[in-house]
């Protein structure tokens, strides 16, 4: 009898843990055999699980998906990363599959695909969701935008002035002033209006 797929669950939210198992668990092939709600404890289950996938939410608290994915092959070579995401920036996905995550898909992918990815995962098969693959075709070649610079951005699109994100972030009018204009020239964007529409359109929000 072939040996089922042995899947080590790693996000923050018990209650996406529960309904990916839940997915996993009508399939015959596969079985969950841990769960982890951060990535320290995902890098302390890989190497003692040695599971085939670990599926990997992007955004958590303290180490995110794509620091962990790294650090988790390491402890498990043998074993695949699958990133799950929901507000990941394109360039975090980048990094995570830079780190040697096999694929990327949303967390809002029905049942079956999200099976159908498992199994892809572990021949090997790179799958990435429409949108993921799309913002990443669309970042392809761009530089990307530091940590301070998504800081502006994040603080533009949530509809903060000058003022408001120089207090916010501790610097000073003209700081900000720059670093919106380093955002646009990055972006190809004329003005603030056309960066945030870039951005909700590429998923470069960290919101």
């Amino acid at each position: 009898m072939k040996q089922k797929t042995r899947i080590l669950l790693v996000d923050d939210h018990a209650v996406v843990r529960m309904g990916l198992a839940a997915i996993i668990g009508v399939a015959k092939d596969m079985t969950v055999c841990g769960e982890a709600e951060n990535g320290d404890d995902a890098i302390e289950l890989a190497g003692r699980l040695k599971p085939d996938i670990v599926m990997m939410d992007l955004m958590m608290p303290g180490k995110s998906g794509a620091e962990t994915t790294g650090e988790v092959l390491k402890a498990s070579p043998t074993s695949k990363v699958l990133i799950l995401t929901t507000f990941g920036t394109a360039a975090e996905i980048a990094d995570a599959l830079e780190a040697g995550a096999t694929g990327a898909i949303t967390k809002n992918l029905p049942s079956e695909d999200l099976r159908s990815a498992i199994r892809d995962t572990v021949a090997g098969i790179r799958r990435l969701s429409p949108e993921i693959e799309e913002s990443l075709v669309e970042t392809g070649g761009k530089t990307r935008l530091t940590p301070r610079q998504h800081e502006v951005l994040d603080s533009i699109m949530r509809g903060l002035s000058n003022d408001n994100i120089a207090a916010l972030l501790g610097i000073s009018k003209a700081r900000v002033k720059q670093h919106l204009n380093e955002v646009y020239e990055k972006l190809d964007a004329a003005n603030r209006a056309e960066a945030i529409s870039i951005a909700m359109r590429r998923h470069l929000h960290k919101f």
